[in-house]
């Protein structure tokens, strides 16, 4: 199980940060990201840890502002977003086991895919 908390209402500009918390296997052992959904657009890959060599990549939307981490002892994922900007407005969701590519930069699931309920990031003036 994976649940996700740290969204919340921020103006531009502003800095927030989501940890993903996993309980019943080890975030180590897969590779893990975070993804989002606006509302009306397609689910995108935002970042990633790759399986066993612990590289990080990004999508070019983030990239310089959002800052992926795993912290083994607690089992959970974090993402720090930086700089936000009103279009970063949306559900974040983490995934645990899925292909992690770091370059090019990408994020695919899969049908064994783990994923949280997903929180709300709203970025507001």
């Amino acid at each position: 199980q994976l649940v996700e908390s740290g969204g919340g209402l921020v103006q531009p500009g502003t800095s927030l940060r989501l940890s993903c918390t996993a309980s019943g296997f080890r975030l180590v052992d897969y590779a893990v990201a975070w993804f989002r959904q606006a509302p009306g657009k397609e689910r995108e890959g935002i970042s990633c840890i790759a399986y066993q060599s612990d590289k990080t990549t990004y999508a070019d939307s983030v990239l310089g502002r959002f800052t992926i981490s795993r912290d083994n002892a607690k089992n959970t994922l974090y993402l720090e977003m930086d700089s936000l900007k009103p279009e970063d407005t949306a559900l974040y969701y983490c995934a645990a086991d899925l292909n992690c590519q770091i370059t090019p930069s990408s994020m695919t699931p899969h049908r064994r895919t783990s994923w949280g309920q997903g929180t709300q990031v709203t970025v507001s003036s």
